[in-house]
């Protein structure tokens, strides 16, 4: 259910990122040189240690020596150079072992000024700079081009310098692409979008294990902040014919097979391992005169209720209160605006403020920080009914696990909401295009969805998406065999 339309710039900043869906392949990692399990520490990022602190440039690297033609030698040309710096030390120790190939560099370089007169313009990719917001790569001549003026300045100042290096990862990715011959002209689009947001996704993973010369990122605000920006420029009406990049859901997925399984895990993208992810979940708004929106009341929450006991019945169903969150409970705490008292086995909800979470905010903001939207409002009340079941297991309310199997078993909801023929007694709610970009634009943000009972969540938003991602694609028993 997301926004309807994007503007002329959102359309322009759409064509800088890629991605994909799909849960991580495998369950285990390499971390210095051995597998370990992912999910053995929720505490833990696909096997990295959850970390705050520095993330972006570090402090006393003296700047590459590489150049780009036309640049101004500004502060967002020497962050590009920086990045494709590392970018190229990473592909040339890595590029060999994927594809058993001599790794050669992108030849050119080039950045412009999407604001100069038309007179001042360059030419990138036989075409003319003017008014190009965007970065690319060109297989033309095999370059890497950039937009110092309006688009690396705009990814900064949202999300953050190493949301800037994430873009021009993705776009070496493309050249990767063409070196190794993975795709072909006849693949669609979205196959080498996808690949290539994978591909910066294994750089990512390479920076964060503090391997990189001018940059470092954090598992915690710095990773998340990455993957908000992979979900700012997404595909937000998928029946636009330009839709060629993937939704939200699906980029996110991509950085993170990229992130977890490196390159190998990339190469393996393709038309139908991306069709076989999209089966069963909605791919369009026509026959959808809301658009993807159906506004949160009371009524719109019993149906949901309706919902939730057929796909997670439990015996002791959980009463409701819809006047209000703010209830007492000796064993919970007031999560503004539903909560879950494990003692009275009741959810309570401020019908407005859920609502006002719920809302689209249709602003002419190209990056958004948070992708808005009902579902951003249903899965917080999803999730409050998860922690109802996992109390009628005997499971702990509190902890890490707790969140993250909230989470998993709220994708395992949202997953089924999206399959047909159920009955009139099951509720009328039904998932539709865009949602699931909701709801992992919320899970980033505030991580309301994947928190336990006294409303505590991990500072991974990666662990936050990945537990839900789980639920969504591989059901009831991903979330028992990582969460138990």
């Amino acid at each position: 259910m997301p926004r309807g339309e994007t503007n002329a710039l959102a359309t322009a900043l759409v064509a800088v990122l890629a991605g994909a869906l799909v849960l991580v392949g495998g369950c285990t990692t390499l971390v210095d040189g051995r597998a370990v399990s992912i999910y053995d520490d929720p505490f833990k990022v696909a096997g990295l240690p959850t970390t705050s602190g520095p993330n972006g440039p570090r402090d006393g690297v003296p700047d590459s020596t590489l150049t780009a033609a036309n640049s101004d030698n500004g502060a967002i040309d020497t962050l590009a150079l920086n990045a494709i710096d590392d970018i190229q030390t990473y592909w040339q120790g890595e590029f060999g072992k994927e594809f058993q190939d001599e790794f050669e560099p992108v030849e050119k370089l080039i950045s412009w000024n999407a604001k100069a007169s038309r007179g001042d313009a360059v030419q990138f990719c036989e075409e003319s700079t003017y008014h190009l917001v965007n970065a690319a790569y060109c297989r033309l001549d095999n370059s890497i081009g950039w937009d110092r003026s309006l688009l690396l300045p705009a990814v900064e100042r949202t999300f953050g310098k190493m949301a800037v290096v994430m873009v021009l990862a993705h776009e070496y990715g493309h050249a990767i692409q063409s070196m190794a011959e993975i795709v072909e002209s006849k693949d669609p689009v979205i196959v080498k979008e996808q690949q290539a947001d994978c591909f910066a996704g294994a750089f990512i993973r390479h920076v964060a294990e503090g391997k990189a010369g001018h940059f470092t990122i954090n598992t915690s605000d710095g990773l998340s902040s990455v993957l908000a920006a992979t979900v700012a420029i997404r595909d937000a009406d998928p029946d636009d014919p330009e839709s060629v990049h993937g939704s939200a859901f699906e980029r996110v997925t991509a950085v993170q097979i990229g992130f977890t399984d490196g390159p190998k895990g990339c190469k393996r993208i393709d038309a139908e391992e991306i069709e076989q992810r999209r089966d069963g979940l909605p791919q369009s708004f026509r026959n959808d005169e809301g658009r993807g929106e159906f506004p949160i009341t009371k009524e719109s929450l019993v149906e949901l209720t309706k919902a939730l006991g057929a796909i997670l019945p439990i015996a002791d169903k959980p009463t409701y209160d819809y006047s209000k969150a703010t209830i007492e409970c000796s064993d919970g705490a007031v999560t503004e605006p539903v909560s879950y008292c494990p003692a009275e086995n009741t959810i309570a909800t401020d019908v407005p403020g859920l609502a006002e979470r719920g809302s689209s905010t249709d602003d002419d903001d190209p990056l958004p920080i948070n992708v808005t939207g009902d579902y951003n409002g249903y899965i917080v009340f999803i999730s409050r009914y998860t922690l109802a079941v996992q109390h009628s297991r005997g499971q702990s309310l509190v902890g890490a696990k707790t969140g993250l199997r909230a989470a998993c078993l709220s994708g395992v909801v949202t997953g089924k909401l999206a399959e047909p023929g159920r009955s009139a007694d099951q509720g009328d709610i039904r998932l539709s295009a865009g949602d699931l970009d909701e709801a992992v634009s919320g899970l980033l943000t505030d991580g309301l969805a994947a928190s336990d009972v006294q409303g505590q969540t991990v500072r991974s938003g990666f662990s936050r998406v990945d537990a839900f991602r789980a639920g969504v694609m591989h059901g009831e028993k991903a979330c028992t065999s990582r969460y138990s």
